[in-house]
């Protein structure tokens, strides 16, 4: 075994490291250029004019105006922004709500908090690979929907949904469409023309940015509420001092990740492809959850059958080796993954099963040095 290799991170749909570069762009927000972008003076005007760059910037990325971006703490908040306050600014019109039974924590919850209020929620079907079928989507809309939220791409099996097709079923039913794309953001192409998005959330911990900062895109003309209530900032949807170096660091982590996308999707996926069929090859009762080839690149979760994931999870962090069992918000729990459970796995492949997300400074020495933890692990 080579044990040179103390360290290897392969939880990169949990949290990534901060890129450097990022870090040089924020560095000056903190101490020299820290005015409240909301004072009038000329310190105050100076950070104001970054915010508008960096809100400028994002929204060139998606193919959106600058003033459809809102700057939020994460992904989680611009999901109740966006699922919340459209439900409450449109409640005269209907009180249904069309989402899926695999979606994020931050979508399922909210959606069940508003289910004590009265409002009616579909949670429709996946298939085994955890995607949502158009056809469901549209057989499920009557006169009350007033919104579908589908994830762009599953944050625990990486499969990616067919949201143009989604957005083309909202558009002709006049329904809101919100995704929730903190997985996808900066790893695939998004353009919410196209997919006829109303709301989309990014966060900025997934892209080698900062954590506390994420943005939610909303279509210009969408009948919203906002959930805090205090001054104008955000254009009133989302009230406090704007968090200036993390606003910073979300935008130059955006760019980045669209001038690596490519180079991403070949490096990082190449290396995953190369981790799945070693894996495949070497090992006996193995099984790739997810989509075999509509998936983000940097995703590999299995079920290694007969072995327990919180077992397995704890022998690969004593061999230096950091992955996890589902989302990241979930860990610590002890109950069987709503995302596996959803496309139909067995209790035995739910209870075995591991996600690996791979990243960019990951190496094929570190995958071969996984390979091997694994053997005797296993053995």
């Amino acid at each position: 075994m080579s044990n040179h290799i103390k360290e290897v991170y392969l939880d990169h749909s949990a949290t990534t490291p901060v890129d450097l570069e990022v870090l040089e762009a924020m560095y000056p927000f903190f101490a020299q250029n820290f005015g409240n972008a909301s004072s009038v003076h000329q310190i105050g005007r100076a950070t104001r004019i970054e915010i508008d760059k960096s809100r400028e910037q994002i929204a060139k990325l998606i193919n959106a105006f600058p003033d459809e971006i809102y700057f939020v703490s994460g992904g989680t908040e611009a999901d109740n922004i966006a699922i919340k306050g459209i439900v409450y600014a449109n409640i005269a019109k209907g009180d249904h709500i069309i989402t899926s039974a695999a979606e994020h924590d931050a979508v399922l919850n909210t959606c069940r908090a508003l289910e004590k209020q009265g409002v009616e929620v579909s949670y429709l079907p996946v298939d085994e690979f955890g995607q949502v079928s158009p056809k469901e989507i549209r057989s499920h809309i009557k006169g009350t929907t007033i919104l579908i939220s589908i994830i762009h791409c599953n944050n625990e099996v990486g499969t990616i949904n067919p949201i143009e097709d989604i957005g083309q079923i909202a558009k002709e039913a006049d329904i809101y469409f919100h995704s929730d794309a903190v997985q996808s953001f900066g790893k695939i192409p998004i353009d919410v023309l196209t997919s006829n998005l109303s709301l989309m959330s990014i966060s900025g911990h997934k892209i080698y940015g900062p954590k506390g900062i994420g943005a939610l895109y909303m279509r210009s003309g969408t009948k919203i509420d906002s959930l805090i209530h205090g001054g104008h900032q955000e254009k009133s949807l989302r009230p406090g001092t704007e968090n200036n170096p993390c606003i910073v660091g979300l935008s130059k982590a955006a760019t980045l990740m669209y001038e690596r996308m490519e180079n991403d999707y070949q490096k990082v996926g190449g290396l995953r492809d190369y981790f799945q069929g070693k894996l495949l090859n070497q090992f006996n009762n193995v099984k790739i959850n997810g989509h075999p080839s509509n998936r983000l690149y940097n995703n590999l979760n299995v079920s290694f059958l007969g072995i327990d994931s919180e077992t397995m999870l704890l022998k690969l962090d004593r061999f230096g080796i950091a992955a996890s069992n589902g989302s990241a918000c979930n860990s610590g729990s002890i109950s069987p993954s709503h995302v596996l459970r959803a496309m139909g796995l067995s209790d035995a492949e739910m209870q075995s099963a591991i996600r690996f997300s791979l990243g960019r400074q990951n190496t094929k020495e570190e995958i071969d040095y996984v390979l091997d933890s694994l053997k005797q692990i296993l053995s």
